[in-house]
This record gives structure tokens, C-alpha cells and sequence, in this order.
């Protein structure tokens, strides 16, 4: 099938006009250690904005011929474009939205390469050296704000929820607007979306013109995920580890919208950094919400975390149906909280560094069939770090149902075999199943087809 294209040229405005030579050879290389192929891929998954897709492999396969190639000039820089989705333009011109994101997904790929992985000052190998490197690119991007008062409100959920589940998000971040809290979310479709066209009007009414739609995504999701039109704050870190890392750092509070393995992964990261004891009397709001369809979901969360990670867990998070105005309220009163204790403190309205995060939700985790079957999912481990190996497992699904790399491992060795403790594979496959039944792991219309299978 044929699909509509545009070549074009564009110019930055105001940002990474220039590039030294060796920057512009390392865009151009398309080998191993080049950075030709993450350069191309993510700018793709950014001119595809809009379209309905939550696969990788396909965009990549939809859209062959596309090419982005670095063209240098004495007076700065050039991206000559070809082959890119026609919807990305209106009457031939790029819409501006999507041009300012290709250019940060330029200035993210060139600041990670050079000042993170290439820079001996950065020890990630270590959970101050990841933090360190997580504060840089977000500082890099201009996303840390040191003189607004704590109002950013992260928003997570499915890119494939019902319509009805889009509109109450939307009727959450229209609420939030009014109370004049920011937005960040995943930055794709859905519930990443809602909360943002919701909170747009918010602050229209309330006369807010600096209203902040912050979007955090990484390489191996953002093809499934393209950033939305409405996202204006476009950060892409290097992988999904640094990209939890950097929600939970940045936000202020958390609400969680229904959603598939994604929002279960993400749910666990944060559960799990909360159930560490030097984070017991740490102030984090977090609110689980949904329309009235959505209760059984949010049933079925709450009894998998109550069957895994215990009572101690349940504390920390509220779940509120049909209500977007107690979900604001909430929020609001939480975050008064979360200022209260950082002037307490002395700590940065604008980075939450007094978080801790053990090591274990750092490390990068590459979902292999071995990495997933080895994964140690029994109750002989303290409970934050059954967390993190949750947390794996959910990636790891993740990666089977929409990630490239994760597709073809699946289409070469068959699905991910997860193993563990026979109470904790049922709930899992309890959880897993209940997605499924709700059309909750793909896009509507199309058929899913497991990428994984529980060893009871």
C-alpha cells in the first residue's frame, strides 16, 4: 500500500542552529555506533503525529523510504527531509507543532550522546551518577522551571482506552486547568492526550497563556507512541528507566487513568520506589481514576497490588470513580502538601531530589526471552524489589506487544515465558487476561495475539 509523502527542508528557529562537524558525522553514521538509525526512527515517530498506530515495526515498515539527512551550512544548519508522512504538513508546510518536536528529538539524541554516554562525569552506573544524568537532560531540554510554585500534575494511562475513557480524561485535565496545574504525561494518544485538550481550555478560561503540556517519552516506545499535537515541551530520555525516573522527579502528583501493561509497569515503578522506608513520610499524591466503566478495571489493580505487594502499598494511592472534581481537589490539596514538606525541607520545587530511588529501578532492563524468563518473581526478596521485578515484567510485555526490538524477538522465539511463585503468576495472569478481555493491549480493531505466557 501506498502512503502520502513529502519531501521537504526545514531551518531550526532559535534552537540547535549550529553543529560542529563532528556532531553532523555522527548523525550521518548509520553503523553500530552511530546515531544515523536513533535519529531517523524517532523523527519518523514524530512526523507520524496523529495517525493510529501502536507498532513500531510497522511504522518503520510503512514508511521505508524516509530519510533525514544533516545539510551544513556557514550559517547553521539544515534537515532535508524525505519521504516524510503527508500529514505532518498543511498546503505543503510542516505544522509548526511537529516541526518544534523533530527539532528536539534532534537536541535530545546530540546532548545524550556527547554529555551523558560519552562524558566520564556521569557514572550510571550508579544511582547518584543516573540521577545526575536525568537532572541534565531535563535542565538541557529547559523543562525545569526554579521560580514556578509546585503545580505539575503527571497523567498516566492507555493509548488504547473506549471514547468514553478519553473524554473523562479530558474532563480531568479541564479541571486541573482550572485550578491552574500544568500537565505532563507520556506525550502519545488517549489518556496521554486527554488530560492535555482537557487542560488547554482550563487555563483558556482562567486567562493562563503559559499553560505547560509536558511530554516525557524514549526511543523504543515513541513510534507506538508519537508525541500528540498538543504536547509544546518535548523530552526524549535515552531509555524507559531514566524515563520513569524523570515523571517522578519532575511531577508534583500523579493521576492514572485506566489503561493495558504500560500503566500497570508505571504503576509498579512508583508503588515501589513509595515502599522504600526512606520515602515512608514523603508526600506523593497519587490518585487512580476513572469513568464508571472503568471500575472493574481499577478493581482488578487494586486486588493485583493487594495480592502482591500487600496492605502497605494500598496506603499510598486513592482510587476516585466519575468524579473529575474530587480528582482535582484532591490533587490541588496533595500538591499544597508536597510544597509544604520541599520548603520544609529546603529541597527544589523543581526536581524532587530528596526521592529515593534504589538502584534496581535504574538499571536498564532488556527484554530478552532469558532476561524475562530469569526474572526473580517470588516473595523472598523485600517488597520494593518485587516491585522492580514487576516492573520488569510489565516492560517486558510491553516491549513484546509494541516496541520494534521486542516484536521480532517475539516473531523469532515464540512469546516471553514468565516465571514465579504460583500465587503471584495467577494474579499475574488474572491482570493480564482482564487487558485483554478489555481490548486494553491494542488499538481498537485490531487483533491481539500474546507475546508472552505464564508458567503457573
Amino acid at each position: 500500500m501506498n502512503y502520502d509523502v513529502i519531501d521537504t527542508q526545514i531551518a531550526p528557529e532559535g534552537q540547535l542552529e549550529v553543529l560542529s562537524k563532528a556532531e553532523v558525522a555522527k548523525l550521518r553514521d548509520n553503523s553500530q555506533g552511530g546515531l544515523y538509525n536513533l535519529f531517523r526512527n524517532c523523527s519518523l515517530a514524530v512526523l507520524n503525529s496523529g495517525n493510529a498506530m501502536d507498532d513500531g515495526k510497522e511504522l518503520l515498515e510503512r514508511f521505508k523510504s524516509f530519510e533525514i539527512s544533516i545539510i551544513q551550512r556557514e550559517r547553521g544548519i539544515k534537515l532535508d527531509i524525505k519521504g516524510a508522512p503527508a500529514s505532518a504538513f498543511v498546503d505543503g508546510q510542516m505544522i509548526k507543532g511537529i516541526r518544534e518536536q523533530l527539532f528536539a528529538v534532534l537536541r535530545d539524541v546530540i546532548f545524550v550522546s556527547n554529555e551523558i554516554q560519552d562524558d566520564p562525569r556521569f557514572d550510571l552506573s550508579t544511582t547518584e551518577g543516573t540521577t545526575d544524568a536525568v537532572f541534565h537532560i531535563l535542565r538541557n531540554a529547559n523543562v525545569l522551571k526554579p521560580l514556578i510554585s509546585p503545580n505539575l500534575v503527571v497523567c498516566w494511562g492507555g493509548h488504547s482506552i473506549s471514547r468514553t475513557e478519553y473524554e473523562y480524561t479530558k474532563k480531568v485535565g479541564y479541571q486541573l486547568g482550572l485550578r491552574a496545574m500544568d500537565v505532563c504525561t507520556g506525550c502519545g494518544p488517549g489518556a496521554m492526550k486527554g488530560p492535555m485538550k482537557g487542560a488547554t481550555i482550563g487555563h483558556a478560561k482562567q486567562r493562563i497563556s503559559g499553560g505547560r503540556y509536558l511530554g516525557i517519552t524514549e526511543p523504543g516506545i515513541i513510534a507506538a507512541e508519537a508525541p500528540n499535537p498538543i504536547v509544546n515541551d518535548l523530552v526524549i530520555l535515552p531509555d524507559i528507566e531514566k524515563r520513569l525516573e524523570a515523571f517522578v522527579r519532575l511531577g508534583h502528583g500523579i493521576v492514572v487513568f485506566p489503561g493495558g501493561a504500560g500503566t500497570a509497569e508505571e504503576i509498579l515503578y512508583l508503588l515501589g520506589i513509595l515502599l522504600h522506608p526512606d520515602n515512608a513520610e514523603l508526600p506523593f499524591p497519587l490518585v487512580f481514576t476513572g469513568p464508571h466503566s472503568a471500575a472493574p478495571y481499577f478493581e482488578q489493580i487494586d486486588r493485583f497490588i493487594s495480592d502482591t505487594l500487600g496492605s502497605e502499598a494500598r496506603q499510598r494511592y486513592q482510587v476516585i470513580i466519575d468524579d473529575p472534581v474530587e480528582v482535582a481537589r484532591q490533587m490541588q490539596a496533595g500538591i499544597k502538601r508536597v510544597r509544604e514538606y520541599r520548603k520544609e525541607k529546603a529541597d527544589a520545587y523543581y526536581f524532587n531530589w530528596r526521592l529515593r530511588i534504589d538502584r534496581e529501578f535504574q538499571k536498564p532492563f532488556l527484554p530478552t526471552h532469558e532476561n524475562m524468563r530469569n526474572l526473580k518473581l517470588q516473595r523472598q526478596q523485600a517488597t520494593h524489589l518485587l516491585a522492580a521485578n514487576l516492573r520488569r515484567a510489565f516492560s517486558g510485555v510491553v516491549a513484546g506487544n509494541v516496541k520494534e526490538q521486542g516484536i521480532l524477538a517475539i516473531e523469532k522465539h515464540g512469546p516471553f515465558e514468565i516465571h514465579g511463585d504460583p500465587d503471584i503468576m495467577a494474579s499475574m495472569d488474572a491482570l493480564l487476561t482482564s487487558f485483554v478481555d478489555q481490548h486494553r493491549m491494542k488499538l481498537p480493531g485490531k487483533k491481539y495475539i500474546p507475546c508472552y505466557r505464564i508458567i503457573k
